[in-house]
């Protein structure tokens, strides 16, 4: 396989960037800023192409809202004629402690509905995803509002070094393929 879609699921909207909702596409963003790439806004999301070692990993974050991002990675995917193991889907995990990251092949939606909605659109549930730990720090009935509520300070303080650790992890998943990269950064 020589190339990959990496989506980064989040809420398009300036009141959304920096949610915890929105880590998707704060991978995303820092990994093109990092490398200098430029996003273009293309059918269904922004878009941009990073290359290394003879791969292609098309970057993109859906302009459809969370909750129907199957709409964008279904068109994409059949766009650049991919299969679901050629996908790496980036989102947040509320069952995760705050940055822990954790790489799988495969898996139910977990009650996330962006997740949902790409399984539908798919028709499968065989397709690879990062998971980012937002935790889950709420009261009862609170969780909408923390899942769309910015980062703490304390989080923000963190979120370089975790985001540095993202930076391994795309080219990763191209380069080494999912079981190494799962080796190698599951739980980090």
């Amino acid at each position: 396989m020589k190339k990959f879609l990496i989506v980064g699921l989040g809420n398009i909207g300036s009141e959304y960037v920096h949610t915890r909702h929105n880590i998707g596409f704060q991978i995303l963003d820092y990994f093109a800023q990092h490398h200098q790439l430029e996003w273009q806004t293309v059918k269904l999301g922004d878009r941009t192409e990073f290359k290394i070692k003879g791969r292609t990993f098309i970057l993109l974050k859906p302009s459809t809202y969370m909750n129907l991002s199957g709409k964008a990675v279904l068109y994409h995917l059949r766009q650049e004629k991919l299969e679901p193991a050629q996908l790496l889907v980036i989102t947040d995990d509320l069952n995760l402690p705050f940055g822990t990251i954790r790489l799988k092949s495969k898996g139910s939606d977990g009650g996330h509905n962006g997740l949902k909605d790409i399984q539908n659109a798919l028709q499968t549930t065989l397709y690879p995803r990062f998971r980012f730990g937002i935790s889950n720090e709420f009261g009862k009935g609170q969780q909408v509002d923390y899942v769309l509520g910015d980062w703490s300070e304390e989080e923000s303080q963190a979120m370089p070094e975790r985001l540095n650790k993202a930076l391994e992890i795309i080219p990763s998943f191209g380069l080494s393929g999912l079981a190494q990269t799962m080796n190698s950064f599951n739980g980090t």
